[in-house]
């Protein structure tokens, strides 16, 4: 359901609008000085209208501002290598060139003086290199001096003799001496290049590209979310304001602060956040929480004010913080990260606090985890509303199938709604992908249209694994799965809450070996203890199945008896399904010390009730299948013969006698 629709009164007043702006530049022309007055003396249609373009005129400013041709510091700091390798290079070629000279060895050297026969040496300032020349050779030799003062008094000592030897000392040229005042101060600059680089990458820089948030003028509408239409109905207000703020100011409402969504993974919090910016047309200021954290302390707060500081000069705009969580956890009075992490929440609170009330800028956040939140930021006032963001019914499913059906050619007995009746508790995400691989896989086969079965395939992908046809399995393993999975099978076949069985297969699915999947075609929104405590004896029907028919157990069992100790777990200490302990609830994560209230001795008989419940499981698990061996085993032989057994291949072997 979209926005889109405008009644009679609206064309009406789009139609004054129009007169007035005609009549408006008639008044200019005449006279510019009473521009101001007939401004004033417009509809207060007009005014907003005239607001708007405002709006837009200072965001294109901001966004001009912020498009600005800078020169960041990553590029000083690679030019300032560069040259300081270049300059390396020259010296190095300068200090180490030959020029068509002929080495000569420091020893050879010295007996050549010895012996007179040298003629002239010259010497350059800093260096320890020597040209020399020899009489009676015309080519000049090149000697490197291991201590060139040492060589001096030596030389000194010759010439006194009467050794006449010409010794020449040269300074270095203009070239040589700028090469090595660049390189002394080289490291100085690139250390000063890459302290401006990580401060800037950490968020002291120009304000407007510090996070790299994303302002986008975004194209999601209404019409793109499907499955929430109540949460819709309640983000139609937000829409409106954005719209026309006057219309409320009028009225004497104030700016609604924030809003938060809440849901699991997948449900659309994101999406609806992006579909309320493009409802109402202004920018759209996307970020994580965990971007406010980085490794210098006091940056968080230092983004904080700078992400409100840029939203104000785009106003109207939303800014939408994805995981709050992350800064928005309650505050400790521990130091180090946690301390970091306060003062990034206080300069939050601040600035959901301290908006101006003229102000149209509106904080969505969305989070897995409300119940981490500090009190202070769920206040009214910042986040004024909470929305929780449920799974799909069965309409909401058909509806976010349809939307992610377009683009896709199905064949004709494809039916959108017998996918949502069997995909009960699946999220909006989960239905695409589920969309999406089912036409990866029609793609791969070369077909012309996605089947049932290419959706069937990737319903199974999803949520069980990739099927492994390819893995070597040894009869003694697949005789275990078959067993294992047919104990699963049929004891849940004589259960009334388990026994809508789909498929039984022992073909490895993910981390799998084999599996049993049940029929998911009804929304449920509470679950009675009777059905906890047959999914329990459901659970347990593998490891039964192993016992009895193998006289041996495996490790395959090993996720069955995770989950059904889990569902024990919380039936005593959640949902106060024990008789014993009572409708108590026990949660050890906000209150590590809970349990002292109810005695010393309370962890103990947690645990003996929790053993109880898992141990009546088993047993009657166990009553089941031995009453019913026969079945087990030809379900098990089916099993072996063909891998795969359909809901309706098994009710044919759950129902042959003998």
């Amino acid at each position: 359901m979209g926005l889109r629709e405008k009644n009679n009164d609206d064309k009406n007043n789009k139609d004054k609008n129009k007169k007035d702006k005609n009549n408006e530049n008639i008044y200019r022309e005449k006279n510019k000085k009473n521009n101001n007055e007939i401004m004033n003396k417009e509809k207060p249609g007009k005014r907003i209208k005239n607001k708007d373009s405002k709006n837009k005129e200072k965001r294109n400013k901001a966004k001009n501002k912020n498009s600005k041709v800078k020169f960041p510091s990553s590029i000083i700091l690679i030019i300032s290598i560069l040259i300081s390798i270049l300059l390396g290079y020259i010296l190095y070629q300068q200090e180490n060139k030959i020029n068509n000279e002929s080495e000569m060895s420091y020893t050879e050297l010295i007996t050549k003086i010895e012996e007179n026969n040298v003629e002239k040496v010259e010497l350059t300032v800093d260096s320890t290199n020597a040209t020399v020349k020899i009489k009676d050779d015309e080519k000049d030799k090149k000697v490197s001096l291991p201590d060139t003062s040492a060589f001096m008094e030596l030389i000194q000592i010759k010439i006194q003799n009467g050794n006449s030897i010409e010794l020449i000392q040269k300074e270095n040229s203009i070239i040589i001496k700028t090469l090595k005042t660049l390189i002394t101060f080289l490291p100085t600059l690139i250390l000063i290049s890459l302290i401006f680089y990580l401060v800037k990458m950490q968020g002291f820089g120009g304000k407007g590209k510090i996070f790299d948030a994303e302002t986008q003028e975004t194209i999601t509408k209404f019409d793109d979310v499907a499955g929430l239409d109540e949460e819709k109905q309640e983000m139609i207000e937000i829409v409106n304001f954005l719209k026309k703020p006057e219309k409320f100011h009028e009225m004497g409402a104030k700016v609604p602060r924030g809003v938060l969504l809440c849901g699991n993974p997948g449900t659309g919090k994101t999406l609806i956040a992006k579909a309320i910016a493009g409802e109402a047309d202004v920018p759209f200021i996307s970020m994580s929480g965990s971007e406010f954290i980085e490794m210098f302390a006091g940056l968080g707060a230092s983004r904080v004010r700078s992400l409100f500081e840029k939203a104000r000069k785009i106003a109207p705009c939303i800014i939408f913080i994805d995981e709050i969580d992350a800064i928005g956890s309650r505050r400790t009075s521990s130091s180090g990260a946690e301390t970091e992490n306060n003062q990034t929440l206080n300069q939050l609170l601040v600035e959901m606090d301290g908006f101006d009330t003229e102000e149209t800028i509106i904080v969505l956040a969305a989070t897995n985890r409300p119940e981490m939140l500090d009190k202070a930021l769920l206040r009214p006032g910042r986040f004024d509303r909470q929305i929780t963001i449920a799974l799909p019914d069965l309409n909401g499913r058909e509806a976010i199938l349809n939307i992610h059906a377009k683009g896709k050619k199905f064949s004709e007995d494809v039916n959108l709604r017998s996918i949502a009746e069997d995909t009960a508790g699946f999220t909006g995400a989960e239905l695409a992908n589920i969309l999406n691989e089912s036409a990866i896989i029609a793609t791969i086969k070369e077909q012309q249209f996605i089947t049932n079965q290419d959706i069937e395939d990737a319903v199974k992908k999803v949520t069980v694994g990739i099927e492994k046809t390819s893995r070597v399995v040894s009869d003694k393993d697949k005789k275990l799965t078959a067993f294992h999975e047919a104990g699963h099978a049929v004891v849940s076949s004589f259960l009334e809450t388990q026994k809508d069985i789909k498929e039984v297969s022992i073909i490895p699915r993910g981390v799998a070996g084999g599996y049993t999947m049940y029929k998911t075609n009804e929304d449920k929104f509470y679950i009675s203890k009777t059905e906890m405590e047959e999914k329990l004896i459901a659970l347990l029907g593998g490891r039964v199945a192993e016992k009895l028919a193998l006289n041996d157990i495996s490790t395959g069992a090993s996720n069955d008896i995770e989950v059904a100790t889990a569902i024990a777990k919380d039936m005593v200490t959640k949902y106060g399904m024990s008789e014993k302990i009572g409708p108590v609830s026990i949660d050890l994560e906000k209150d590590p010390y809970q349990m002292q209230l109810f005695g010393d001795d309370f962890g103990d008989r947690i645990g003996e009730e929790v053993k109880f419940i898992l141990d009546k499981a088993y047993r009657n698990a166990q009553t089941i299948l031995v009453g019913n061996m026969d079945k087990l085993t030809n379900v098990a032989k089916v099993l072996l013969q063909k891998e795969v057994i359909s809901a309706s291949e098994f009710e044919q072997i759950m129902s042959f006698e003998g």
